[in-house]
């Protein structure tokens, strides 16, 4: 891959894709709806793709955390560590 570097942003870098052909038509439509060149598209969706990509890693890792640290516990005392009330409440006389 070769650098390309701008005056703003992150460093560039130039590859070539294989995409397939209704991505490749639907972003095509994006960029001239937007005016914006291809690269822009692709490199946005990319982005965030990778953002979500992250936060899923990320929240994969709060539950495994959350498991190891409440795995020891039935159910029923789950729904009362997160505050579930599993009766209803009884009317005083």
């Amino acid at each position: 891959m070769k650098q390309l570097r701008r005056n703003h942003g992150a460093p560039k870098a130039r590859t070539t894709l294989t995409l397939p052909a209704d991505s490749l038509r639907e972003a095509k439509q994006i960029a001239r709806a937007r005016k914006v060149n291809l690269s822009t598209v692709i490199s946005e969706a990319l982005e965030n793709g990778l953002r979500m990509h992250r936060a899923a890693e990320r929240s994969q890792q709060v539950l495994d955390a959350y498991r190891k640290a409440f795995g020891r516990f039935s159910d029923e005392e789950m729904l009362l560590l997160n505050g579930i009330v599993l009766e209803s409440p009884r009317k005083r006389r």
